[in-house]
């Protein structure tokens, strides 16, 4: 359905909000609370529905409330001192006073109107699991539909966990408007089992595999971000005919061990001992070192729920277990043999995986494309001026049409 009011055109189904014919680009939550209003404005909303509706009951704070709204005010060129169209009403909520073409109001009283299915004006994930030839679960989620994205796992992902993270969601949800996003926890991992002997780089790659033909996926785009870009080069070089298009996103050829830096190994070791003694612990003190360096500029609300990512999605001995092996990363020589369109993209001000580790992958990969954004944060985050440059380079990308393959005459 449209929604049209004033010089504003709300297209639910394409999750595209216009102003004077240009799409303004918000996140998944501002959205999701500009459409409900939209759709509610005979009456008064209150933040428990707000909540309810997009939130799906979790905790968020009023401030968390506050600024989605605010945010929402801006993309459709109105402010809290104006409320042309978004009005606060005192102590009960929000009102959408706007005039709407396009779409009858929702009902007239808080009791007529069934609470919405969470996101119910946005996307829906499907979790399955998968078996690999180890006998280890894996837990997959699908979203969207489209073209195949294969999202390949990295440090400490939780599927549903983070479907709601504001770190992860902007981007998954996006992601997942254009295409068909496929995820899946790393083993030992998130939703995937727990307890599981083989923990190598050979595994991460097989799991891959795994999940794409449970998933009966032929021919996908792969995207790969931070170890995960070494997962997808891996896949790509095993299986060419299968990937049309590379993402790589702060990735790296060679882990810390073997990029023979002093420095590093001693940092590596450090992380190793703090891990061990607090990673478990309520207090978030040890998990806020790697959140400070893989998301350093983040708000803390999405250094709240990084910090509280790190702690369920991974115990202490998985962690270690996962910083060792991404130690001894080495794909330097199957750079060369990429063969698929790539895209690198890669922050200046990365903290966690240095600049230079995205210019090494641009150079070995031939003919990859490579884009350097002004951010320090590790993972884009939705907020930050870089992100409209990162989504459009991702998504214009992936949506350009796939190169003919040349065949030679038998």
């Amino acid at each position: 359905m449209t929604l049209l009011f004033e010089n504003c055109e709300i297209q639910e189904d394409r999750r595209e909000l216009r102003r004077e014919h240009t799409v303004v680009h918000v996140e998944p939550q501002v959205f999701d609370v500009l459409v409900y209003l939209v759709r509610h404005r005979d009456r008064v909303v209150s933040k428990d529905e707000l909540i309810r509706s997009v939130w799906d009951g979790r905790f968020v704070s009023d401030d968390t409330v506050a600024s989605r709204v605010s945010a929402a005010r801006r993309a459709i060129g109105d402010s809290g001192a104006e409320q042309r169209f978004i009005r606060t009403v005192t102590r009960r909520g929000f009102r959408f006073v706007g005039e709407v073409r396009g779409a009858p109001n929702a009902g007239p009283t808080p009791t007529a109107v069934p609470s919405p299915a969470p996101h119910s004006f946005g996307l829906q994930q499907r979790v399955r699991f998968c078996q690999a030839s180890d006998g280890a679960h894996l837990a997959v989620a699908s979203a969207g539909v489209g073209m195949p994205l294969v999202k390949a796992a990295n440090w400490l992902n939780h599927i549903e966990f983070d479907w709601h993270s504001p770190v992860w969601s902007p981007l998954f949800r996006r992601l997942a408007a254009q295409c068909q996003l496929v995820r899946y926890d790393e083993r030992g991992i998130g939703l995937s089992d727990r307890e599981v002997e083989d923990f190598s780089f050979e595994s991460f790659v097989d799991d891959l595999e795994t999940v794409v033909d449970e998933c009966g996926l032929h021919r996908f785009a792969l995207l790969g971000i931070s170890q995960g870009a070494a997962v997808s080069i891996a896949f790509a070089v095993r299986h060419p005919e299968r990937v049309s298009r590379l993402v790589l996103c702060g990735g790296f050829a060679k882990g810390w061990r073997r990029r023979g830096n002093p420095a590093d190994v001693a940092r590596a070791e450090a992380s190793v001992t703090l891990i061990r003694e607090g990673w478990g612990q309520d207090n978030p003190a040890a998990r806020q070192m790697f959140t400070s360096l893989i998301v350093p500029d983040a708000t803390h609300e999405e250094m709240r729920w990084f910090n509280e990512l790190e702690r369920i999605s991974a115990s202490a001995e998985t962690a270690i277990r996962l910083l060792n092996v991404l130690g001894d990363i080495d794909v330097t020589e199957l750079l060369p043999r990429v063969a698929v369109p790539t895209l690198v993209l890669h922050s200046r001000g990365d903290a966690r995986v240095p600049f230079e580790h995205g210019l090494m992958l641009a150079r070995g990969i031939p003919d990859a494309r490579f884009v350097a954004l002004e951010s320090n944060n590790h993972l884009i985050l939705s907020h930050e001026a870089a992100w409209v440059r990162f989504i459009d380079e991702i998504c214009g990308f992936l949506g350009e049409d796939e190169p003919q393959r040349l065949t030679a005459a038998v």
